[in-house]
């Protein structure tokens, strides 16, 4: 099944990268990931995030993160709200529901007809 991420919310922060010392470039991304098949859609309520440095280009993992950056990375998850866990039908679904419920009701009819 394919999956695709939906960024939530996305931060550029003004702290130091702990790589390369620089006040510009670190960017702070919250993900979502949705599974899709042919029937259905569905969210995973789990975030993913990712803090980034575009000058050292180069993702700074939690290991590395000082006391500011995750100050600002507590801050910045309470305003990335995940989507609700949701199952959303696609138009495929019901076409498979219709075409089930005309083959039971056909059989239904030509039972009761013999």
């Amino acid at each position: 099944m394919p999956e695709r991420e939906k960024i939530l919310h996305k931060a550029k922060l003004n702290n130091n990268c702990p790589v390369c010392y620089t006040t510009e470039g670190l960017e702070l991304s919250f993900t979502q990931h949705i599974t899709e098949d042919r029937f259905f859609e569905r969210a995973n309520p789990l975030l993913g995030e990712k803090l980034y440095c575009h000058t050292c280009q180069g993702q700074i993992f939690p290991v590395n993160w000082t006391e500011d950056i995750e100050r600002v990375y507590e801050y910045h998850k309470k305003r990335a709200s995940p989507q609700s866990h949701y199952m959303k039908v696609k138009p495929l679904f019901y076409g498979v529901i219709l075409v089930g419920i005309a083959a039971i009701a056909a059989i239904v009819y030509f039972a009761l007809v013999r």
